[in-house]
């Protein structure tokens, strides 16, 4: 009884975050961020260059942006017409920026990014505990299957495949949820783990992380009660993150209300800009800021290198 109850547990937690990461659609910038008439008959007429930067240097100044592209130009997405958030991504399958995007799931045939990234954790997490119940509640029988211990029937054949699969689902799933678990702990995404985040004067692998519990309340949120439920809890709008920026941007206005103070660290500066208020409060807690700093002069990449054509920056 108690092992009926528990699998069906773990089967209802599994398909409540597999449906919900499949059916929640990604979140895409808001309209802020998309140019207006005026500004694309603008960027249109004029030559390639540094006139259509211009442009997009004047539809961004009022912007929460502080990441560039390879070149230093405002990250601009040519099919969706708008200036690119930071961490937001253009997905070639589903022709769309997505906001805060990590990678296009086969699994799951979605893009998994700011407004589910949530529930493919938890979708994760709770097939990986399925496959691991499944795999220690056979292991007994799978035992006796080979010392003979089992009927001479056909069903001895289904527990040594069902052990089997339960087990290499296990290792699988296992890698694959530690290495989220671990760009968690880091506040990164896959596709920023392959091209740090450059902002306006270097590149800064750590430049969105804010320390381990503060990374963790970003996707989970601030009520611990939610975490482990795949309903979405996740802090903030998907278009504007804090940052521990090594220089502030002379392009971004000064920020009112003294968020440009510096922590104990004073080689990091707050963002520039006002956070969302559900994002501003992870500024003004208690500092934690060591591991970040620790790593701030470790975090320049290599402009040459391969991986960083993953994305075409236009």
């Amino acid at each position: 009884v108690v092992c009926l109850v528990a699998y069906h547990i773990f089967f209802m937690l599994f398909v409540w975050s597999y449906w919900k990461t499949i059916f929640t659609l990604p979140m895409n910038p808001s309209k802020e961020f998309h140019l207006s008439y005026s500004d694309k008959e603008s960027l249109e007429r004029e030559p390639r260059g540094e006139s259509q930067q211009e442009v997009l240097r004047r539809a961004a100044k009022d912007l929460p942006i502080y990441t560039r592209t390879m070149s230093g130009a405002i990250r601009y997405c040519d099919r969706c017409h708008l200036v690119k958030p930071d961490r937001c991504h253009h997905c070639s399958v589903c022709d769309k920026c997505i906001l805060k995007m990590d990678h296009h799931c086969p699994w799951v045939n979605n893009c998994v990014g700011f407004s589910n990234y949530k529930f493919f954790l938890l979708f994760l997490a709770y097939s990986l505990v399925y496959c691991l119940f499944i795999a220690a509640t056979d292991l007994q029988y799978f035992i006796k299957f080979w010392t003979n211990g089992l009927p001479d029937t056909q069903a001895k054949f289904h527990i040594m495949f069902l052990f089997f699969a339960a087990a290499m689902f296990s290792v699988s799933l296992s890698s694959l949820f530690g290495y989220h678990c671990w760009l968690v702990s880091k506040n990164k995404s896959t596709l920023e783990v392959f091209r740090a985040p450059i902002f306006r004067h270097r590149t800064d692998k750590n430049g969105f992380s804010l320390g381990f519990s503060k990374n963790l309340r970003q996707v989970f949120g601030d009520e611990k009660k939610y975490w482990l439920l795949p309903v979405f809890s996740s802090l903030g709008d998907g278009c504007s993150f804090p940052t521990c920026l090594v220089n502030q941007d002379p392009e971004q206005a000064s920020t009112p209300g003294g968020l440009n103070s510096t922590s104990k660290n004073e080689n990091h500066l707050f963002p520039a800009k006002p956070l969302r208020d559900s994002q501003s409060h992870l500024l003004t807690d208690t500092p934690s800021w060591s591991e970040t700093s620790t790593k701030a002069e470790k975090g320049k990449v290599g402009m040459n290198n391969p991986a960083l054509t993953m994305e075409n920056e236009t």
